[in-house]
């Protein structure tokens, strides 16, 4: 019971704040983060060739980084973007289809993920499929535990190579204060809650 009505609170809370703050709900995956976008292991793409269902899938990419279509059989994804595997397929379908029109796009980021661990009620890995950030990922993990330590969490974030620590103070930001370290999730993040 007293998790429940703990959730219960913690959900008011976070309402309150985007209804305090004029917080703007994240948007969607933008076109230049697709286009820019590396493909990985775990992700799965959507190809469509226009007017031919035949040639119309979703595909994984498999742990060796490529993936298999009708025909083609195996193409390396892995590293690549979507405009390139896209140039691939057009190219080596012209053997078969008179003008192939063809869109490559990522389904799902299975690749992207980021981590909770510590005091949180559903400590683990998460996809990151969407655009999230700090706060969000606390509502993702369930809240708090009763003994958290909400004003000394930790994101540790890799960037070119490196470790970064920043540090986040949860009561800061739901009282309006250090806003900016309300952080966007980027994909490896760990975020200890001690």
């Amino acid at each position: 019971m007293r998790k429940i009505i703990f959730f219960f609170n913690f959900c008011l809370i976070l309402i309150s704040v985007s209804c305090t703050f004029h917080i703007q709900p994240a948007p969607s995956w933008e076109v230049e983060d697709q286009e820019d976008y590396r493909i990985a292991k775990g992700d799965i793409l959507e190809i469509i060739t226009w007017k031919e269902p035949d040639f119309s899938r979703e595909v994984p990419v498999r742990i060796d980084g490529k993936v298999n279509f009708p025909l083609l059989d195996d193409i390396q994804a892995e590293g690549r973007t979507c405009g390139e595997i896209k140039e691939d397929i057009q190219t080596c379908l012209t053997e078969f289809i008179t003008h192939p029109v063809v869109s490559v796009a990522v389904k799902i980021y299975g690749s992207q993920k980021f981590y909770i661990i510590g005091e949180v009620l559903k400590p683990g890995e998460y996809p990151l499929n969407k655009i999230l950030n700090i706060l969000q990922t606390f509502a993702l993990a369930g809240g708090f535990t009763e003994w958290a330590s909400k004003e000394a969490i930790i994101l540790i974030r890799n960037e070119d190579g490196k470790d970064k620590i920043l540090e986040i103070n949860y009561e800061n930001i739901i009282n309006g204060e250090e806003l900016e370290k309300n952080l966007r999730i980027k994909a490896d993040d760990i975020i200890v809650v001690p």
